[in-house]
């Protein structure tokens, strides 16, 4: 057995496989999607050979960070969605929602109880780690934790790489050995397997099962002990609505993308990382798509390893520089996760960053601002406003003004390392797409990491590069962006 590549599998604990059990049980976290998922494709592979029947479990608490309607909704729309489209599939969808904190504990154990394996998400960002660690230890059959992130698995980089220019040329060079091994665009199409008819009454009555009106309804995401001052967003959650919004991208906004990504104004970038951030679509399904509309193939990869940000592909200048962006920045996120449990620590950031702002940290500022004034948008600047704006409505940001917004929090606020902390509290608390590698990048960028010194040496900044609001409303495609979140 393996159709999944080893190097994306991880055994996270010594149980053994228990050939007595009475299905395999896949406990969906991170890839909350039935396609193009390598984690789903491994509990096939073991379901098949086993002989066992596959059961999924996708389970929503109400005690983690940040929990909020807004997150919460959008994972419900996806495990509505999935409810709906496996209820006659030949594996038995659980889906499970937490009505109050800590009415969930137990649940995987009692499920692990009569499994023959377990197979999970190996997702290296926020909680997720920690919670597969330790319910490893109280398994009593094998767990497995399979990634399924990006189109490198994580495995195979050595190290975390400290410039995009470094990581790129590492994919350039090793990329092309794992561009053969994709996961299965639809797993469950013709899948025969046999049935689990129906859960143990004495797991159900203590964990029932969330029925499609539960999880569509409004009231009863109303009646969850979660922050219900961060509404829902305006996007819909849900494997279907990243497909037409990958779609939407690709016929619309692609061609635009290399000129225009960083005009507010135009707003061409793809808007799939919230789908992205919760597993409701795949990079090797974004991939496939573009790269069909490219009519690519791997002959026309350029030979030469340079690490340059165009060329290497071989498709047209919109496409190299979306999969710059797609590819080597998210990738490159995604490593330094990996390999660096700091990721989200303000030491994590290079020694040159972290020796000039200590130089600067005293700096007199011209305005200061409180944690609760920046979420509120209450600052002097309308640029730094209407982008906060942006984020307070609809949980997302223009990624030009992202940059911007994080290097003003650090000129406002009395030391980087708080400045840190509330562009991580803002985000996380939010953004659909926060708490993510890539959430923690774009933050700790605005700091220095992946960068490097610049000249001259400025006040509070030192030799962090400098963005002003000044210079940004010089440039154009700003005047719509700021009639629209502009008060």
């Amino acid at each position: 057995m393996s159709g999944v590549p080893l190097i994306r599998t991880i055994r996270s604990n010594l149980a053994p496989i228990r050939h007595d059990g009475d299905y395999v049980l896949y406990w969906m976290i991170a890839f909350r999607r039935t396609r193009w998922n390598f984690a789903l494709d491994r509990a096939i592979e073991w379901a098949r050979e086993l002989k066992k029947p596959l059961l999924v479990m996708e389970a929503l608490g109400c005690d983690y960070p940040w929990a909020s309607e807004r997150l919460h909704r959008f994972v419900m729309d996806g495990m509505a969605e999935k409810a709906r489209a496996l209820r006659d599939a030949s594996v038995f969808y659980f889906p499970y929602l937490e009505m109050r904190r800590g009415e969930g504990h137990g649940l995987l154990e009692k499920l692990g109880e009569g499994a023959c394996v377990i197979v999970t998400d190996d997702f290296p960002c926020f909680f997720l780690p920690r919670m597969v660690r330790s319910a490893a230890v109280g398994l009593r059959a094998r767990l497995e934790a399979v990634d399924s992130n990006g189109l490198m698995p994580l495995g195979a980089t050595p190290e975390a790489f400290s410039t995009a220019h470094a990581f790129r040329r590492f994919l350039q060079k090793n990329l092309p050995t794992h561009l053969a091994d994709f996961p299965n665009a639809n797993p469950l199409r013709g899948l025969v397997l046999p049935r689990l008819r129906a859960l143990p009454p004495e797991i159900t009555q203590r964990w029932p099962v969330a029925t499609v009106p539960r999880l569509d309804g409004t009231a009863t995401l109303n009646s969850l002990p979660i922050d219900h001052v961060v509404g829902a967003a305006v996007m819909k959650g849900g494997e279907d609505m990243a497909r037409v919004t990958l779609r939407r991208f690709l016929s619309e906004h692609l061609e635009k993308y290399a000129e225009d990504r960083n005009q507010p104004d135009e707003d061409c970038s793809s808007g799939l990382s919230p789908y992205l951030h919760f597993g409701q679509i795949a990079s090797h399904e974004v991939f496939s798509e573009l790269m069909k509309r490219e009519e690519w193939s791997e002959r026309k990869l350029a030979l030469r390893v340079s690490g340059s940000r165009e060329g290497w592909w071989g498709v047209a200048k919109p496409a190299e520089a979306f999969l710059d962006q797609f590819v080597t920045w998210r990738e490159l996120g995604f490593n330094f996760a990996h390999h660096r449990s700091d990721y989200d620590r303000y030491e994590s950031l290079p020694e040159w960053a972290q020796r000039t702002l200590a130089k600067h940290a005293r700096d007199q500022r011209e305005h200061t601002y409180t944690a609760e004034e920046f979420a509120q948008a209450r600052t002097h600047d309308p640029i730094w406003n209407a982008a906060q704006r942006q984020l307070l409505r609809e949980g997302r940001m223009h990624n030009y003004l992202r940059m911007l917004w994080g290097k003003k929090i650090l000129e406002w606020t009395h030391a980087p390392i708080e400045a840190a902390e509330i562009m991580i509290e803002l985000n996380n608390r939010y953004a659909v797409d926060g708490r993510d590698p890539n959430s923690y990048s774009g933050i700790f960028w605005c700091l220095g990491r992946y960068d490097r010194p610049w000249g001259p040496e400025r006040p509070v900044f030192g030799t962090l590069r400098y963005m002003s609001s000044a210079n940004t409303t010089r440039k154009p495609g700003l005047k719509n962006y700021l009639q629209k979140y502009g008060g």
